[in-house]
């Protein structure tokens, strides 16, 4: 009895879960190629989020009206794009949100500044160059200040951020390691997250974490952690508490161009020595399916509660033609777009179940999400060879 009762709930807690998991509908917003990113914000101060990718901005909530940021140009989906990363922030604190552009690996990230509400053009500011990695990201690494970017440069790896005194001024790199020479503008993997809990955002690559020092004085080089996330790279870093044993963790896809996702689960010696147990989301061998589900090319990764239960998720699809349509693996496989819901069990152990969220999409080099309809559930906005699109949550449908 005890055990039916048990079936019986774990059904209706799977049934309530399918319920609230939200559908998406499509917005189509070009079907050119401008960007491999894109991202929300409020550019008009309206209230509502826009959508950002290349050199347009589109009016939320209907995204329906387009705007210019610079001069648009359009690339071959054979070939490559200028602009690889789009993030958004008023970076000369004027109260109206400006938006930072990364180039392609190892050029320039650049600011535009948004002429509010007298309209024109957006003035460009260069930040920092070169901007090495491929997956550079833009946050609230320090304690104090404004968000930076965090990105490899000459070898290095480091961060830059703007003067808030004179922000059109190119922004200071602070490079935390020595020159590592295996590093060059095209490698892969990157992130942030407090690894050690002290409160510190610690910075993560392919082959270690990098501590962060209680003082930053002087530019110090942050201590190395040397641990094997990944051979050959994959798309952005994360840090968070998986299966909720107080510890956290590192998420992180296995090869940009390649297949596999997995959790590292942090496990500490008496001595307190932090190392990580991998436990795999997705299959590393090509022709292996975990759950039904095999894609490569997770060259985009974003942590969301998607299913509404209070636990980050892990959002990631398919770059569709990185390289080409003969380039890398399975080249010609459906762009599709996932999510992997966390799934908590007893004894501090995790699951992730896959939900296919579309397969026309894919992802570029930048996944990101916002809820943009205010319904409580996050949204996406891609920017790819495949063009621009808005994903949109939608009400569960009743059962």
């Amino acid at each position: 009895m005890i055990f039916r009762a048990f079936v019986l709930a774990s059904l209706s807690a799977t049934v309530l879960l399918a319920a609230t998991e939200p559908a998406y509908r499509k917005l189509p917003l070009s079907d050119l190629f401008f960007c491999e990113g894109a991202t929300f914000a409020d550019l008009n101060n309206d209230g509502h989020p826009d959508a950002i990718s290349g050199p347009y901005w589109y009016e939320g909530p209907d995204f329906t009206q387009r705007h210019e940021l610079f001069s648009p140009l359009t690339f071959d989906p054979l070939k490559y794009s200028d602009n690889f990363f789009a993030f958004a922030y008023d970076f000369n604190v004027d109260g109206w949100t400006d938006v930072l552009v990364l180039g392609f690996p190892g050029v320039d990230a650049s600011w535009y500044q948004n002429p509010g509400a007298k309209g024109g053009p957006w003035r460009r500011y260069v930040a920092v160059l070169p901007v090495d990695n491929e997956s550079p990201t833009f946050g609230q690494l320090l304690a104090k200040g404004p968000p930076v970017l965090v990105c490899m440069s000459h070898g290095r790896l480091g961060y830059a951020g703007p003067d808030p005194k004179d922000p059109a001024r190119p922004w200071a790199f602070h490079p935390v390691s020595p020159v590592m020479p295996a590093w060059q503008r095209f490698t892969h993997g990157l992130g942030f997250g407090d690894v050690n809990g002290d409160g510190r955002p610690d910075l993560l690559e392919k082959d270690a974490w990098w501590e962060q020092p209680a003082s930053l004085a002087g530019d110090p080089i942050w201590k190395r952690h040397p641990f094997a996330f990944s051979a050959k790279g994959g798309a952005q870093m994360y840090v968070m508490d998986v299966n909720g044993d107080g510890l956290p963790d590192v998420i992180t896809s296995k090869a940009a161009h390649g297949y596999g996702l997995s959790w590292f689960e942090q496990v500490r010696a008496a001595d307190g020595e932090i190392s990580f147990k991998e436990h795999v989301i997705l299959s590393e061998k090509t022709e292996e399916k975990i759950a039904g589900v095999q894609f490569a090319q997770l060259h985009a990764v974003v942590l969301t509660d998607f299913d509404g239960d209070g636990l980050p998720d892990i959002v990631t699809g398919k770059r569709w033609w990185a390289h080409g349509p003969t380039g890398d693996v399975d080249p010609a496989g459906a762009p599709v777009l996932y999510a992997f819901l966390l799934r908590r069990g007893p004894n501090h152990t995790a699951t992730y179940e896959p939900r296919l969220i579309d397969d026309t999409t894919g992802v570029g080099t930048q996944l990101f999400t916002a809820d943009v309809n205010g319904d409580g559930r996050p949204d996406f906005v891609v920017g790819n060879k495949r063009g621009t699109a808005v994903l949109l949550s939608q009400k569960p449908a009743a059962r």
